[in-house]
């Protein structure tokens, strides 16, 4: 068998309501501080649902202007300053003329944002068909000056895991000399709000913001909504290191499926999200006995949890006693398309600073959860260099990310 070509993580830019660096992230994120709070952007009067994790001003670059980009859409300025911040942070600040930079970005419901934003200022878009603008991808395309095919992946809460499976193919197969990936989502809107809240997805302890969100919990009533994203840099290996850069970690394994069930609810018989670890694992080329620490995907429903668990029974047969789980939703909200991004810079986190995250509020787990080996409230230290990060979207879209310690 052909050996595979190494992809390495060499830059992150991200933003979140925990922070809008790598190293502040990390440190609130193992501290378990939580950035969910009561909504005060805008009227949450008749909302059941009435906390998110929000972002209240994103950064502006250095270089850029910055009345020019206050003028932009929020998802904008995410995109904007997630990807050029990666590139600073890989030290691709200069970019030679020639240079081919692709773009691959996870984005979910761009129009119906926009659209709703014009609706409350008293605008028709959403009901009289006109030309859009173009799309965020092909903005930060063009305002970074990138030379490299772009891309938008919409998956659902897992359309950061994939936008990472196909930056790598691109470098695999020699279409770009490097790659920005990864997602955004500026999502906690009134129409969200209500949406998820109608579904009865969201929970309703809104008295007590930091503890509502409880992932494995038998306590748990729903997920919380949060903004945010980020955005990596991939290089071929042997490239990072003959530049001498930060290598965060490789981009070992991917595996996805589509189980076609449920529009939002996950099959009850999870063979499909079963798949998707197994050809992970396959593609990384590692066995359950190999994984050091695992990020589930878990957003505190009640039925999602569960169906989680099992999945996780069955990929790790007998290790599933042995390697620590966590669910960081608990401290960032649920990202929605953004989701699996910031919880790959968990997974980076992890592997740096030799740390498991916390899954935060877990007093009394869901005996239907309780034989999984949960990292509970406080951060746990322990060698690790292999992460897993499981993204299950509605739609059925069932991803896995393999992350390894770059050697």
């Amino acid at each position: 068998m052909k050996q595979k070509q190494s992809v390495s993580i060499t830059g992150v830019g991200l933003t979140s309501s925990l922070g809008h660096s790598y190293d502040e992230f990390a440190s609130n994120l193992l501290s378990g501080v939580s950035g969910i709070e009561r909504v005060s952007a805008f009227d949450i009067t008749d909302h059941p649902s009435q906390i998110a994790s929000l972002i209240e001003e994103i950064p502006c670059p250095a270089g850029f202007d910055e009345s020019e980009f206050r003028s932009r859409l929020r998802i904008e300025q995410c995109g904007i300053w997630c990807a050029e911040t990666a590139l600073r942070d890989a030290g691709w600040q200069e970019r030679p003329q020639g240079l081919r930079i692709g773009l691959v970005l996870g984005l979910g419901a761009e129009w119906m944002q926009s659209w709703e934003m014009d609706y409350r200022r008293g605008g028709r878009r959403a009901f009289e068909p006109i030309e859009e603008p173009a799309g965020l991808t092909t903005k930060v395309h063009r305002l970074l000056g990138l030379r490299g095919p772009q891309l938008t992946i919409s998956a659902a809460c897992a359309s950061g895991n994939w936008a990472l499976s196909q930056g790598r193919r691109w470098l695999e197969l020699g279409w770009v000399d490097i790659c920005l990936a990864g997602a955004c989502d500026i999502g906690v809107t009134p129409l969200s709000l209500a949406g998820f809240g109608n579904l009865r997805a969201l929970s309703r302890k809104n008295q007590t913001p930091h503890a509502a969100l409880r992932p494995f919990d038998r306590d748990r009533d729903g997920m919380v909504l949060g903004e945010g994203g980020a955005i990596f840099v991939l290089e071929r290996t042997p490239s990072a290191i003959e530049r001498g850069v930060r290598r965060y970690a490789e981009v070992s394994g991917f595996g996805a499926t589509s189980d076609a069930h449920h529009m939002v609810i996950p099959c009850p018989e999870p063979k499909q999200g079963i798949e998707a670890m197994r050809l992970a694992l396959d593609d990384a080329r590692i066995v359950p006995a190999d994984i050091d620490y695992i990020n589930a995907h878990a957003t505190g429903t009640p039925v999602g949890d569960v169906c989680e668990a099992k999945i996780l029974q069955a990929v790790l047969g007998d290790s599933v006693k042995h390697v620590p789980i966590s669910s960081t939703k608990a401290l960032t909200g649920h990202l929605l398309s953004a989701a699996a991004a910031i919880e790959a810079v968990t997974c980076l986190i992890s592997l740096e600073r030799q740390v498991a995250p916390p899954t935060i509020n877990l007093e009394d787990p869901d005996p239907e959860c309780a034989f999984l080996n949960l990292v509970r409230n406080e951060s746990r230290s322990l060698p690790i260099d292999v992460t897993v990060s499981n993204s299950f979207g509605f739609g059925g879209n069932n991803t896995c990310l393999v992350l390894k310690k770059a050697a």
